[in-house]
């Protein structure tokens, strides 16, 4: 008996499994999935007939219609336009009308020049667009003045005793065409007080520049300017000695082949355009003006006026 009492009882557990996961499974999170995928398809659907004009929506229609094989010329219209077989189809006459495309339609240049030369008649002759042919040629006229800008500071450069003069000289391209323009400055001064001539170092750059200038065919205006002091010595005016000094420069410049009928005007501002506003007597506002003209293309021959 004390052997018996001593054994402790045997407990047996049977645990019941469920296969399939019961009411706690994953199929509801696929269907969870179909539904919210669903969901997702209709709000964008009803998204797009929102945003859509009717015109686009007959054309929508058309396109996904049971006859989608109908041959229509036009297609499906609208945003789906596109091409078919043949002009008659199985649902021509009984399907919405398919919208005209709102795209601006293109022809090719050949067709646009044919039917310009059948308007003008058979003996007109069609001619290029003049703004097109304006716009050509100022982007050739800034290239080539670029180049000549390019090169005038390169031989300023090559010339190490005029090297120093590259600051006294201003370049830009202007509507009228490009401006060269060479100022005095405090210490290097172009000209001396009150005369005409031009010292060695202003001759000898404008002998630079005019291995460049002989190259185009441009015509040239020469200006003199003064600043607002009294001219002194034997020029009684700014004017008189600012157009001395504009020859000048046309004289040094035709020595080095470049002829007279590339001079289009030589003028003596005095000080009626100072380059400094504020004030007008500084050194600055002694300068020669080279202008490298924009040309207009030359008129034919037989062109009435």
């Amino acid at each position: 008996m004390t052997a018996a009492t001593n054994q402790r009882p045997i407990i047996i557990k049977k645990i019941k499994k469920i296969s399939g996961g019961g009411h706690h499974g994953g199929a509801w999170k696929v269907a969870y999935a179909d539904f919210v995928t669903a969901m997702m398809a209709f709000f964008l659907l009803m998204w797009l007939i929102n945003t859509t004009s009717p015109e686009q929506r007959r054309g929508i229609a058309e396109f996904f219609a049971p006859a989608s094989v109908s041959r229509v010329s036009s297609g499906a219209g609208g945003l789906l336009e596109g091409t078919s077989f043949a002009e008659e189809g199985v649902r021509h006459g009984h399907s919405a009308p398919v919208a005209p495309s709102s795209e601006p339609q293109y022809t090719s240049n050949a067709t646009s020049e044919n039917q310009a030369q059948s308007q003008q008649g058979p003996g007109a002759e069609s001619t290029p667009n003049e703004d097109s042919l304006a716009r050509a040629r100022t982007l050739r006229e800034n290239a080539e003045f670029a180049r000549a800008e390019i090169a005038i500071r390169q031989a300023m450069q090559d010339m190490p005793d005029i090297a120093e003069l590259s600051r006294n000289v201003i370049m830009e391209q202007t509507p009228e065409g490009l401006r060269i323009q060479i100022l005095d400055q405090e210490g290097r001064s172009m000209f001396n007080p009150g005369q005409a001539t031009l010292n060695d170092r202003a001759q000898r750059l404008l002998v630079a520049m005019s291995g460049v200038l002989s190259q185009l065919p441009n015509r040239l205006t020469i200006s003199g300017h003064t600043d607002g002091s009294p001219p002194g010595g034997r020029y009684g005016s700014n004017f008189e000695l600012s157009a001395a000094r504009a020859n000048e420069a046309r004289r040094i410049l035709a020595a080095q082949g470049i002829g007279g009928e590339r001079i289009y005007e030589v003028a003596g501002r005095a000080d009626s355009e100072p380059l400094f506003t504020d004030d007008p007597t500084l050194p600055g506002n002694r300068r020669i003006a080279i202008t490298l003209l924009r040309e207009a293309p030359p008129l034919p021959a037989d062109h009435a006026l």
